[in-house]
């Protein structure tokens, strides 16, 4: 069964009005357990001057609430480094944070779960890498 809060339901709720954007994907019983923890990220956001980059593969709650920038992987490196705040929180995979850091070496990149990888970088090595090399190498000369 579908389930959509009617505007009398939302307005109960904590945080309201971020709670009207993810309305039609999280219950209010839900949103009643995530609203203390969306607020407490928005405060420490305001309070650390930071942002938050998130992958379009984001739950609701932090794709439609918490982040300020959202995209895909290449999107989001690119906006990494036109941003002014002191510390990026990209919530993303393991390389995604690596590119931001490597291109913003004067600020904080925090990732939220150390457990984030992506299984198709996870699957290449450095002899992949170096094999590759060898052979793109020997065809130019071919």
């Amino acid at each position: 069964m579908l389930h959509t809060a009617s505007a009398t339901t939302a307005a109960a709720l904590p945080l309201p009005e971020l709670y009207r954007r993810v309305e039609r994907h999280i219950p209010p019983f839900e949103w009643s357990i995530l609203a203390d923890d969306i607020a407490a990220i928005l405060e420490l956001k305001e309070e650390r001057h930071a942002v938050i980059l998130a992958n379009n593969y984001q739950t609701p709650d932090i794709f439609h609430t918490v982040a300020d920038i959202v995209g895909d992987s290449l999107a989001l490196a690119r906006e990494a480094v036109r941003t002014e705040a002191d510390v990026i929180v990209l919530a993303g995979v393991h390389f995604m944070a690596e590119t931001a850091r490597l291109l913003n070496r004067n600020k904080v990149v925090l990732i939220p779960d150390l457990r984030a990888g992506c299984s198709l970088a996870a699957s290449i090595t450095a002899a992949d890498i170096r094999r590759d090399h060898r052979l793109e190498g020997a065809l130019r000369s071919a």
